[in-house]
């Protein structure tokens, strides 16, 4: 009945297509997350560089600033010499028609008057003179205060237009983070499902027996269903279990959509009795030996590597803390773990 089972299965071979199908899976969520890593990578190297744009634009700022108040501080000082300018005009304004009211009036010393109002018109000549030209600088100053504060409303513009793009830059990365987290808790909460349900079915196959269990989210064999004392070989019973956990399995990679990132983890582990003698020199190479050869054992039922993970944990990761034969045996076993890869 078994083999005509076997030469059916083997008539129609699936297994290819639907390795196909997983890898071509794999390598879009691959694509995806590569897509959402350059996104943010570019996303947070826009933002840097908005940054360093805007400490450049705070710096060009302040180097505005001093020069307007350097600017400032000259308007002040060239309208200190405009008033002085205008006092000393009115003074000689003062004088000149001084001088003219004193020729007019004057006998004999009307030309040496004359000769000194002259002297005092020259002057005021010049007063005038320089007074036009602080007035022009006075408006040149007045230019430059005007283009520097363009440059002043232009720079706080960019920097306006800066912030908000950082904004946006943000809020993108915050959304991208957000969607990432959804779809994996959404493929986790998937996972646990199949989990259940492939504990239920292993726990029909495999009947109720006493070294057998399931202890949180692992399903634990003791060593004695599969090896022999201080060997990694499996036994004939030990692969009789196997090939019930290898046709749950098949079947399992048959339910899962190729998009969940699911592994079966074989979790090798020893008591705490030190070994001598022997292939092994430790628990370590003794619990990953084993969890090795069941892995190898299962892919030789076919079932595909990429979904099989193997580990040793030597007598580190103990169940029962006592130290009788019971709970030594206890301690002794192969945990299997479905989990995400």
């Amino acid at each position: 009945m078994a083999l005509s089972h076997r030469r059916r299965f083997e008539s129609v071979n699936y297994w290819p297509g639907f390795v196909d199908a997983l890898s071509t899976m794999l390598l879009v969520i691959i694509f995806l997350l590569s897509v959402f890593m350059l996104a943010q990578f570019f996303l947070s190297r826009e933002v840097t560089g908005k940054d360093t744009a805007l400490a450049k634009l705070n710096q060009q700022i302040e180097e505005l600033t001093s020069l307007l108040a350097l600017e400032r501080s000259q308007k002040s000082e060239d309208q200190t010499k405009i008033a002085s300018l205008t006092a000393t005009l009115e003074a000689s304004q003062s004088e000149s028609q001084h001088l003219l009211d004193a020729a007019a009036e004057g006998g004999a010393g009307a030309e040496a008057e004359k000769d000194r109002a002259t002297a005092a018109a020259n002057a005021l000549d010049d007063q005038r003179q320089i007074s036009a030209k602080a007035l022009a600088q006075v408006d040149i100053l007045n230019q430059q205060i005007s283009a520097l504060r363009k440059q002043l409303a232009a720079i706080q513009e960019a920097l306006e237009a800066s912030e908000s793009s950082g904004r946006e830059a943000q809020a993108k990365i915050a959304d991208l983070g957000q969607r990432l987290n959804v779809a994996l808790a959404q493929k986790v909460q998937e996972l646990a499902r199949y989990r259940s349900d492939f504990f239920g079915r292993l726990r029909q196959i495999l009947g109720a027996r006493p070294d057998i269990r399931v202890v949180g989210d692992r399903f634990v064999f003791e060593s004695s269903v599969l090896f022999e004392s201080a060997k990694a070989d499996i036994s004939p019973a030990g692969k009789q279990s196997l090939d019930s956990l290898a046709a749950a399995v098949l079947d399992l990679e048959r339910e899962i959509p190729p998009d969940i990132p699911w592994i079966l983890r074989v979790d090798g582990h020893t008591d705490s009795k030190a070994i001598s003698g022997g292939p092994f020199k430790s628990n370590w190479e003794l619990s990953a030996a084993r969890a090795i050869a069941v892995v190898q054992y299962l892919i030789s039922k076919g079932i595909e590597p990429t979904r099989l993970a193997a580990a040793g944990f030597g007598e580190f990761q103990p169940i029962d803390p006592g130290t009788d034969d019971e709970a030594l045996a206890h301690n002794r076993r192969i945990e299997l773990k479905l989990t995400e890869r």
